[in-house]
């Protein structure tokens, strides 16, 4: 196999990891509030809610020191002792205590900014300014998988059930937490690039796997993993305050608030519309289908067209757009405005139009499809502007989607629908604008660079 092949090989376990990983996490959190109200335990006193405002909050401080764990232990054993820590926080559901419960959303808050760190840094390495589109579609592409087959579980496995019993959560769980393992240890089969093939940096590439043969005891080596470390958070905060990343934090902003409305409040919505009648319950996992499908095309379609950069990424990122704000506006007209904060009986009242399943579900898909397009082309910008630093430009990028996706979960507890609807166009808009800025920005530099070279 010849080092393309061998890169790409590469991304393609990268994306099988994540889908197995994410395929039972994200179950995990679509049915733990379910779940919760189901235990027959009064010791356990814990909210799923709760829960996810301590991930992504702790998500986001540790974002700033992500990079220097990524730079010390390499992206590989990262990746993987993070898995380790989203797998005990499935397991914890087998047997759940409120402490345990709590104590693992914190440790997966901090598993979650260096798993997401070193997967911008292998992504990075394993790519060229030719590949990094491409490659970052196929990515997207496989993690979304995790969407479509976690949802059709909770859609033919729960289909009807208003209590889950011990021993369904005990089965449930313990499949889910070996599902999780499984990805963990594919990360180890993800192989170091030829350095004679590689475009990026030498500094980024020896990232990827670190010599432990050679004097790990040694004091002057543990000071250059100090240093590395400190270089590591130095970058980080650089890198946040240049002008492409600038530019790039409202679109990437947009995309932890949408992050949030598509994976939590939307379902709710759905699941509280007592006129789509008695399966509305099941709908959200249906919804979450639909969703799933949009990632997986966009991710796979648009993926493909950034191959060979003949269309650039502004044209996909404005069909992103486009295509959120036709969901938002149906979404307006379909489902009643006090669908977020409609107690556990749902709500009665009826939007501007007759509510529809249909149009629900086509607006599930829309929503996936317009994620897509704005996520494929940030991991692509930020890969392609940053190659030298990838670590620290993949822990800002997500720690502002981190903090803007917990100010969703902050004020989704009050909103009406119409109004968080409005907060994601404005910001929706000012992201695609900023984000056209960015790409003008770095093709300019581009070809700047080119024409020095000659």
């Amino acid at each position: 196999m010849g080092p393309e092949g061998k890169k790409l090989l590469n991304i393609i376990i990268l994306g099988f990891g994540f889908m197995f990983m994410f395929t039972a996490f994200q179950t995990c959190g679509n049915i733990e509030q379910t779940v919760i109200k189901s235990f027959n335990s009064t010791e356990f006193h814990g909210s799923g809610y709760t829960s996810m405002a301590i991930i992504y909050g702790v998500f986001s401080a540790s974002n700033l020191v992500a990079p220097s764990v990524v730079t010390v232990i390499g992206p590989q054993v990262s990746m993987f002792l993070s898995g380790l820590l989203y797998s005990g926080y499935i397991a914890m559901f087998i047997h759940p205590f409120t402490w345990s419960f709590y104590t693992a959303s914190v440790l997966v808050g901090i598993a979650a900014a260096v798993l997401w760190t070193a997967q911008g840094n292998v992504l990075t390495i394993n790519s060229t300014d030719r590949t990094i589109g491409r490659n970052s579609g196929i990515f997207w592409s496989l993690l979304q998988f995790s969407l479509f087959f976690g949802n059709l579980y909770i859609y033919l496995a729960w289909q009807g059930h208003e209590r889950i019993s011990d021993m369904d959560r005990r089965t449930v769980f313990i499949s889910l937490t070996v599902i999780s393992l499984v990805g963990c240890f594919l990360f180890f089969l993800i192989r170091k690039p030829d350095p004679e093939a590689s475009s990026r940096s030498e500094a980024t590439e020896s990232l990827l796997q670190t010599d432990s043969a050679d004097g790990s005891t040694d004091s002057s080596c543990q000071a250059g993993l100090c240093s590395q470390a400190l270089d590591a958070f130095v970058q980080a905060c650089k890198i946040s305050v240049t002008k492409e990343m600038l530019l790039l934090s409202v679109s990437i902003g947009y995309t932890g608030l949408e992050l949030t409305f598509y994976s939590g409040v939307y379902g709710t919505c759905i699941g509280a519309m007592t006129r789509f009648g008695s399966d509305a319950k099941s709908l959200i996992g249906l919804s979450g289908i639909c969703i799933g499908i949009g990632e997986i095309l966009g991710g796979g379609v648009f993926g493909m067209l950034n191959k060979n950069k003949r269309f650039g990424r502004n044209p996909v990122v404005l069909l992103g757009l486009i295509t959120h704000f036709v969901a938002f506006f149906l979404i307006f007209l379909n489902i009643a405005s006090d669908a977020p904060l409609a107690p556990e009986g749902g709500t009665d009242l009826k939007a501007f139009i007759t509510p529809s399943v249909g149009v629900a579900l086509f607006c599930s898909f829309l929503l996936g499809l317009g994620d897509s397009c704005f996520n494929t082309q940030l991991l692509s910008i930020i890969g392609f502007t940053f190659p030298d630093n990838s670590a620290p430009a993949f822990a800002v990028f997500k720690f502002i989607q981190s903090i803007m996706a917990a100010v969703a979960f902050f004020y989704s507890n009050f909103l009406l629908l119409h109004w968080q609807l409005l907060i994601l166009v404005i910001v929706g808009f000012l992201g695609s604008v900023t984000f056209f800025v960015a790409e003008w920005v770095t093709e300019s530099r581009r070809r700047d660079s080119d024409y020095d070279s000659i």
